[in-house]
């Protein structure tokens, strides 16, 4: 099974401590990682068919302090398509002058919609099959960017037609909300006043988030398992969409 991790915050916020914790992850999924950072209109991504774990662009990106109000990481375990760069999520495209980054865990079967337009793969897997599909949809569905409630209304109209087949946990953003959806194992957290110390499940690394933030930070984590051992995650329910904006969860 692939690995997710989203982030969204309502400040700038580094992402070095969950990504090392993400990354020790890719011992038994080395089929290649990537990462998506929002900077305002812009965004940076690094992706490498490598282990996680042994791949020197995953050691920059644990190295290099990029701090981001949304960030999309995949670690993949590949069931379709061959692994190469262009089947490495997370995949971007561009739509109503927004890019937009998405990653999925998970495996469709008997998928094949009709894509036209803009919205092609470059590569030969699933995931990307069905991003294109959901970025054709929403810009049929909308003529400019509307409302983050218009979007997740949408958002759930279609994502129950790809996920009927097959396991379609994934992330998607345009850097101003992060949604997630559940199939199978999704959990999440808000971090915020007051901050505490975290440790991490899969290192001996710890950090006092209160040495590092100030009373008004607050940042939301979304995970396929909890990273931390100390932490109060919440499962979702599988057939759960839901989008974070600010750090924190919407109403649905």
């Amino acid at each position: 099974m692939c690995q997710l991790l989203g982030m969204n915050g309502n400040t700038p916020t580094d992402i070095v401590f969950s990504f090392t914790g993400f990354s020790t992850r890719a011992e038994e999924h080395q089929d290649g990682f990537g990462i998506a950072f929002f900077e305002g209109a812009g965004l940076r991504l690094f992706v490498d068919a490598q282990s996680a774990r042994h791949s020197p662009v995953a050691e920059l990106v644990r190295r290099y302090p990029i701090r981001s109000n949304h960030v999309i990481a995949h670690i993949r375990k590949a069931t379709q398509g061959r692994i190469a760069v262009e089947n490495t999520h997370p995949f971007v495209r561009e739509l109503w002058g927004r890019y937009w980054a998405f990653a999925h865990n998970g495996n469709l079967t008997d998928y094949a919609p009709r894509l036209h337009a803009s919205f092609h793969p470059v590569g030969d897997t699933d995931s990307e099959r069905a991003f294109c599909w959901l970025m054709q949809e929403m810009a049929k569905a909308h003529a400019s960017l509307p409302p983050v409630a218009e979007l997740t209304a949408t958002l759930r109209e279609l994502v129950p037609r790809v996920a009927a087949h097959g396991s379609f946990n994934f992330m998607l953003s345009q850097g101003e909300a992060l949604w997630a959806h559940c199939s199978t194992k999704l959990s999440y957290l808000v971090r915020q006043h007051p901050f505490h110390e975290a440790r991490l499940q899969d290192e001996d690394i710890s950090v006092d988030f209160a040495r590092l933030t100030t009373p008004a930070d607050r940042v939301a984590v979304v995970v396929t398992e909890p990273l931390t051992r100390d932490e109060a995650w919440v499962a979702f329910e599988p057939g759960e969409l839901m989008v974070f904006v600010g750090g924190e969860p919407l109403a649905a």
